[in-house]
């Protein structure tokens, strides 16, 4: 359904049509014939009706096309048809405001008629001129002339002209090449080399040659104004020195110019085409043509002043990228839609990797959604550095690990490089490439010295270079500019999936530990998602926030621990073990929580007389947290039972664990059992 329906039978009501669609704006065009459906362009924005329709046929229509706007594109001369439109909106308007029941209301749902006039205002600078009211008084005066006639008053009136056989025999009939044109021609005995099928307008020339070929003496025509090709007709006819026939002195046709219309559509209906484009790495070469296409159409281009530099909008461009900056911007300009149309926003690389696009895109989304910004918003992808790379050194991308330290930390990266044969990484600049070789080379808990480190500098630029280098190579780089590494790991190592530390792998001393299999257990029933964000609560030696931690390197594990010796144990086994994704807060919970970010779990170990403080805590800043306690002690276990009470929690469970180990006493392996441990799980 659209809102605005052109009834075309003219140049301008094409050009109309693909005025809208470059606009983005949708619209029905309806056409007579199927050669009107066939000289428009295919587009998505404009929705062809063929067929001819009587009053009641178009009010029909009008209604299963929900149409707010009619433009009446039809030729000036084709008066029926416009009556017909006119009585259609009338009538369509009046049952409108016969069937409100809210006398204001009908106003809104009625459909505007718009008129779009052709200039036919143009004087002839040429004597041998006549001037005819009307077909009938044209094809009259014909039977008195001599020689062959070029009629190119289309084949609507033919039948006029045909009437006596002396004319019809020197007519050369210049139609549309449609079934229905040259039909008429055939139904009115107009055969063979005297129908000129033919799609115009034409130029000077053209009908020079024509008069030429068919040794034209006459030729006549309506008063079809500049875009009918009027003026072009008789500077030919003037060139051959002979006489034109002018039907139609009279006909006046009211209405809006081209222009005019163009202009009242644009500021109605127009809105803002906002497009986020990936731009490749740099070189123009690299670019996709629908980035290409889209940057020759942008008004307004915007985007990181290294992005837009070297090109050119057809109205401005601005260096903003970012959503507080493009934003405010966009209201603006959003005034002045008649002239502003297409918003482009450039990124770097593809706007599917690593790139600012997302963030933006979302941003714009919900301005559209509320209301608040009249536009629409796509994405064009580009061509990634990583594909690039993969290119260019003969490798794949799908069997790869990628990453990106560009603008953004990450931790555990000797852990992920580890775990897989193949890495990319995108880099910030030479310092990061560095970094990496350091602690590659200086990595002595995976062995990753071995590692083969392939650095892309920039790409598709003039100075590109691709070159393999050791990690200690890596460290003596210096050249600033854009990089990107592949890293091969010769003896990558599987990542466990589940717990599997022994208490011998954590540095101890006298501060309390979660057992082994107790700490298993404990985080199993937390539920952990890859990313989630864990809070450890008395973390002790920091065993669960290192158990935790190392199950997945995009983790966040903030260790929450008051006393001084525990926070430096805690800190010794986080380094022990190379997690970053450990965070250690000395603090005794509830507090040194409110400035940590949203936890998705929390495990509690220890709260030093703060439990209920502490779930208080949990549940404000997490509604749905899901939240593991181990207890040892009556009170403790007395202290769950009444926050289980007293709060409205979910998938409550709790188990009680008492482990058994052996030890080997002479001969004998006898079980020594230690404390009985109550692990309580819920969420709320």
């Amino acid at each position: 359904m659209s809102k605005i329906l052109i009834f075309a039978g003219t140049t301008e009501g094409r050009k109309l049509s693909e005025h809208l669609c470059e606009r983005g704006i949708e619209h029905t065009v309806c056409v007579a014939t199927e050669y009107g459906e066939i000289v428009l362009h295919e587009n998505p924005f404009a929705h062809v009706h063929m067929g001819r329709m009587d009053s009641e046929g178009m009010r029909s229509f009008f209604a299963e096309q929900k149409c707010k706007l009619i433009v009446d594109a039809t030729h000036p001369y084709a008066a029926i048809v416009t009556e017909n439109i006119k009585q259609a909106v009338y009538a369509f308007n009046e049952a409108h405001a016969v069937t409100d029941n809210q006398a204001d209301s009908s106003i809104s749902e009625n459909i505007e008629y718009v008129r779009l006039k052709r200039d036919t205002d143009i004087s002839a600078d040429y004597d041998n001129i006549r001037y005819f009211e009307d077909n009938e008084a044209c094809a009259k005066a014909l039977n008195n002339t001599d020689g062959n006639i070029l009629l190119t008053t289309g084949s609507k009136e033919l039948s006029v002209y045909c009437k006596t056989s002396d004319v019809r025999e020197r007519l050369y009939v210049r139609v549309l090449p449609g079934l229905e044109s040259i039909s008429l021609c055939m139904h009115n005995d107009i055969t063979g080399k005297h129908i000129l099928a033919l799609q115009g307008p034409f130029s000077t020339q053209l009908n020079e040659a024509l008069i030429d070929q068919y040794d034209i003496r006459c030729l006549v025509t309506k008063k079809s104004g500049a875009a009918g090709g009027f003026i072009e007709k008789i500077a030919a006819a003037k060139n051959k020195n002979i006489p034109v026939y002018i039907v139609g002195q009279s006909v006046q046709d009211d209405g809006m110019s081209f222009e005019a219309v163009c202009e009242y559509i644009d500021s109605k209906y127009n809105k803002l085409h906002i497009m986020l484009a990936g731009i490749g790495m740099g070189n123009d070469a690299c670019m996709t043509k629908a980035v290409s296409d889209a940057i020759e159409s942008a008004d307004i281009i915007l985007g990181a002043s290294r992005m837009i530099e070297k090109y050119s909008a057809k109205i401005d461009k601005k260096p903003y990228y970012l959503a507080e900056q493009i934003i405010p911007y966009l209201y603006e300009i959003c005034a002045d839609t008649a002239k502003i149309s297409n918003v482009l926003i450039l990124f770097s690389g593809d706007t599917g990797f690593y790139s600012g696009s997302r963030k933006l895109y979302l941003a714009i989304k919900n301005e559209i959604s509320e209301g608040k910004l009249n536009a629409d918003v796509s994405i064009l992808p580009g061509i990634s550095s990583v594909s690039y790379m993969s290119a260019a050194v003969g490798e794949t991308y799908n069997d790869a690990y990628i990453c990106s330290i560009h603008g953004v930390k990450l931790s555990n990266i000797t852990s992920r490089i580890s775990h897989h044969a193949k890495m990319f990484m995108l880099m910030s600049g030479v310092k990061d490439v560095n970094m990496l070789g350091h602690l590659l080379s200086s990595d002595e808990r995976y062995g990753l010295q071995k590692c083969s480190v392939t650095v892309g500098y920039q790409l598709s630029y003039p100075d590109e270079t691709i070159s393999q280098l050791s990690p200690q190579e890596c460290t003596k780089l210096k050249r600033e500019g854009l990089y990107i590494c592949m890293i091969k790991n010769p003896n990558p190592v599987a990542k466990n999936v589940t717990p599997q530390l022994s208490d011998a792998a954590f540095i101890r001393e006298k501060v309390p530990m979660t057992k082994e299999e107790i700490r298993h257990v404990s985080i199993c029933k937390l539920h952990l998602k890859s990313d989630s964000v864990l809070y450890d609560v008395g973390s002790g030696t920091g065993s669960i926030a290192v158990e935790a931690a190392s199950l997945s390197d995009d983790m966040e594990v903030y260790a929450i621990e008051q006393k001084e010796n525990a926070v430096q144990l805690i800190t010794q086994n986080k380094e022990k073990h190379g997690l970053e994704n450990i965070h250690v807060i000395k603090a005794k919970a509830p507090d040194g929580m409110d400035t940590l970010p949203v936890p998705t779990h929390a495990f509690i170990g220890g709260s030093s007389g703060n439990l209920k403080e502490i779930i208080e805590a949990l549940k404000v800043k997490n509604p749905h947290i899901r939240i593991v306690i181990n207890a040892i002690s009556m009170e403790t276990i007395c202290e769950i039972k009444e926050i289980l009470s007293a709060y409205d929690v979910k998938n409550e469970d709790i188990v009680q664990l008492q482990v058994s180990r052996s030890k080997q006493i002479g001969h004998y392996h006898l079980m020594q059992a230690e404390n009985p441990v109550w692990i309580c799980s819920f969420e709320f």
